[in-house]
Order: structure tokens, then C-alpha cells, then sequence
């Protein structure tokens, strides 16, 4: 059953859909990371401008290795040794494009630590936005109710599912300096 839904989720992604989808500590939204349209439907959903950039899951590192590639080996060491998990890292991009980056030169990127949207990510076979499914300014949504609630006839499928054990959005970290932005 479960793997069933999964794959629902999948052919919706690559059909060009959005999905709501459980992951660490909330829930997010997830489209094609390379689907103008896709992003658009997700930035007009949340009520997002795009200049704020997307965070960007893969279902392993290595769908990252462009931008891991720009990183030194201790950095590099770091980011990948925290994944999969609720790590979100900054890293200098030159393939994604500015309705992702919000037109900076850098990305935001995790392998997530939630197996099912970890799975979801592999079985797509490339980069998905996953934003959480709240309204700017609005607090993310932790549960699949509330999730239904407010986005499930605005989205083309709610992934049943439900959050790990960790609290809130994953931190986020620039990769060259190990700042922490959130």
C-alpha cells in the first residue's frame, strides 16, 4: 500500500504536479524542480515571491555532486556526512535555474532524513522542490489534516504520511562557512 501511494506521488511529479508530502519536522510542497509551471503553482500557493528561493531534495547525495563538487574536501565531508537528514545546505549552483535560486548564484539543498519523501526523491531521478506547505508568514503544517485542510483540493495529491521525530523546518547552513541561517 504504501508503496503504491509512493509511486502515485512519483507519476504526479512527473507529470508535472504538485504533491504534499510529510518530511522531518513538517510538511512540505514538492513539484519538479525544472517545471516553471510546477514552481509557479507552488510560489502562488504559498503566496511566496520568488526572489526567496526554494529548498531543492534529491533521494541521495550524489544527485547533488555539481555543487558538492565546488566545495573542499572537509566541506564537502560535512554536508554529506549529515545526510540523509533535516540539513539544509547553501551551496554555489550554476544548473538551477532563478525560479529556484531566487536568482542568486547559490541553492539550497538536502538529502531528507524522512524515508518516504527520501524514496519519493529517488524514484522522481532528480531534484524536487520541497517548500513547507504553509502560506507565508503562516506557521508550517505539522499534521496531514491540516495539510488537507488548507492545500488538499489546491494540490494534485496528499501523500499519506506523517512527520519524524524532529520539530520544525530542517536548519539550514551555508556549506563554504557552516553558518547557520535558520
Amino acid at each position: 500500500m504504501i508503496d503504491d501511494e509512493v509511486q502515485c506521488a512519483t507519476a504526479i511529479l512527473m507529470a508535472g504536479g504538485v504533491v504534499a508530502h510529510a518530511c522531518e519536522g513538517v510538511w512540505g510542497l514538492a513539484c519538479d524542480a525544472y517545471s516553471f509551471a510546477s514552481v509557479q503553482r507552488i510560489l502562488e500557493l504559498k503566496r511566496r515571491p520568488i526572489r526567496n528561493g526554494l529548498i531543492v531534495i534529491g533521494g541521495q547525495a550524489a544527485e547533488f555532486s555539481a555543487e558538492l563538487a565546488g566545495l573542499n574536501e572537509e566541506q564537502r565531508e560535512k554536508v554529506v556526512n549529515s545526510w540523509p537528514g533535516p540539513e539544509t545546505w547553501i551551496m554555489e549552483t550554476h544548473r538551477f535555474p532563478a525560479w529556484i535560486t531566487g536568482g542568486r548564484g547559490t541553492v539550497a539543498v538536502r538529502v531528507p532524513g524522512h524515508e518516504q519523501a527520501r524514496e519519493m526523491a529517488r524514484r522522481f531521478g532528480g531534484p524536487l522542490v520541497s517548500t513547507s506547505a504553509n502560506r507565508s508568514g503562516e506557521e508550517p503544517k505539522t499534521r496531514q489534516d491540516d495539510v488537507g485542510k488548507g492545500f488538499g483540493s489546491l494540490v494534485d495529491y496528499v501523500l499519506p504520511g506523517s512527520t519524524s521525530a524532529s520539530l520544525g523546518p530542517s536548519r539550514i547552513r551555508v556549506a563554504a562557512t557552516g553558518e547557520v541561517l535558520r
